[in-house]
């Protein structure tokens, strides 16, 4: 089975922090998310930080399509999908509440 780098960097990720999977994918959405904000300035509700989300978790998933194609001669989607929605998910639940002002201080 072939392994590239971006596989084995995953598997040395899982392995060194003990933790799912989808638990990384949670908590990569939400590392781009606050540093990008954090970066941006404009707080939580930075479109920027959003996007920057969406476009990590695309490109990674892009890169499991790749190792797809060549270990198993197809990609799977479901699997791809799952992913990109557990790295978006509450970056997109704080976000939307920011915009929407579902808060009031």
């Amino acid at each position: 089975m072939y392994l590239s780098a971006f596989q084995n960097f995953k598997i040395y990720i899982v392995n060194f922090t003990d933790l799912a999977r989808d638990a990384l994918h949670i908590y990569a959405g939400l590392a781009v998310y606050l540093i990008v904000a954090l970066l941006h300035k404009r707080q939580l509700k930075s479109h920027f930080a959003i996007w920057a989300v969406v476009l990590v978790a695309v490109g990674c998933e892009l890169f499991d399509a790749r190792d797809d194609l060549i270990n198993h001669g197809y990609w799977r989607v479901g699997a791809s999908l799952h992913d990109i929605v557990n790295t978006l998910f509450w970056p997109l639940i704080i976000w939307l509440s920011v915009r929407f002002k579902v808060w009031k201080a």
